[in-house]
């Protein structure tokens, strides 16, 4: 078969076959009367061998060594192109994120293109505050794709490089919570931390859904999080984890804090004192969890307050019991205060003040 037949039933190029032989990895049977070269079928044959292993990624001197080498092992060579492929692909899948994320800013010109490049890289630089100047660019100056945002704050280790990527995030306006849940689903706990903060800065209905969801998150510190940014955004459904957080005294006074938030509304008032209630009186609850719960008790208005602080003042643990007695002192202090009104007094008459004022310290 004369090289030209070759080449159409392989698929190589007449040239690709004389280079093959210059190398010495295909030499042709002989040649015609008119000096034409003539390959056989073992000719062909070798010929698909050394295509297939082209395919795998080697190159011409491994696969001369692999079809003529009797002793050749693929396993180190196999194992040899598997990293360089993966390598290959990593690299490949860096570029394409960045590809896509230029063409998400829409730059209007090159110069935006190169700006953007520019800010990206600073993203993932090693220096802390060129990371802080670009989340900061971000919002100010150039305009980075939200992914891009998501992808830093998630892997960002710097607490103040967190809160300016966090700032950059919420300020951005687009769709940021719906890639940071991803992260609340992270096997790295640091990764699901960072995600549900970020989410709690962002001030949108998606981000207060993904907070809900978040309270039966199993991280207890995504539960916490989760918690006390729906107390700031006054709903009502994190008041179970509020409650859990003071008796496990876990950030228990940002937890006390958002409940007294909660309890300006008279409904879930009664619900968070009903709430501290149950827990008081459960069995297992120490006496150092009791205190934490009477001064949560402090800020919670209503009836069902008073009665279980009055309760609490005759406790079997004196420092809850003095705890307790405190906090209805300043209550009732708070309460005399309130009936003691300025009014206009008329000539000649005694002072409505003055006689609220002594009926109070009677």
């Amino acid at each position: 078969m004369l090289i030209g037949d070759v080449a159409r039933r392989s698929g190589v190029s007449a040239r690709m076959l004389r280079h093959y032989e210059s190398l010495g990895l295909v030499r042709p049977t002989g040649r015609t009367e008119s000096g034409y070269r003539e390959y056989s079928s073992d000719n062909i044959r070798r010929i698909f061998h050394i295509e297939s292993l082209r395919s795998l990624g080697l190159s011409l001197g491994d696969v001369k060594r692999a079809l003529d080498d009797p002793g050749f092992a693929p396993a180190e060579l196999v194992d040899d192109l598997i990293r360089q492929t993966r390598d290959r692909i990593a690299a490949e899948t860096e570029l394409l994120t960045r590809l896509r994320r230029i063409g998400a800013a829409e730059p209007a010109g090159w110069e935006g293109v190169l700006q953007i490049v520019a800010l990206l890289q600073a993203l993932g630089s090693s220096s802390a505050g060129a990371r802080q100047r670009a989340a900061l660019s971000a919002v100010e100056e150039v305009p980075v794709p939200v992914e891009a945002l998501v992808e830093a704050v998630l892997s960002e280790s710097d607490p103040n490089v967190a809160g300016a990527l966090r700032w950059a995030l919420a300020q951005s306006g687009e769709d940021g919570a719906a890639l940071l849940a991803k992260g609340l689903g992270s096997p790295v706990a640091e990764v699901r931390k960072r995600a549900v903060r970020s989410i709690a800065e962002i001030p949108d209905g998606e981000a207060t859904a993904l907070l809900r969801g978040a309270l039966t998150n199993p991280d207890i510190v995504v539960r916490g999080y989760a918690a006390l940014a729906l107390g700031t955004r006054r709903v009502a459904d994190a008041v179970p984890t509020l409650i859990d957080m003071i008796v496990e005294e876990r950030n228990d006074a940002d937890a006390a804090d958002a409940l007294s938030t909660l309890a300006t509304d008279p409904a879930v008032a009664d619900r968070i004192a009903t709430g501290l209630v149950d827990r008081l009186a459960h069995g297992t609850t120490g006496s150092s969890a009791r205190r934490r719960l009477a001064q949560a008790l402090a800020d919670i208005p209503g009836n069902t307050t008073a009665r279980a602080l009055a309760d609490l003042s005759h406790d079997e643990d004196r420092a809850v019991a003095l705890t307790a007695t405190y906090i209805l002192k300043l209550r009732n202090g708070r309460q005399r205060t309130l009936t003691v009104r300025p009014s206009v007094r008329r000539p000649g008459d005694r002072g409505v003040s003055e006689a609220r004022t002594e009926q109070a310290a009677v």
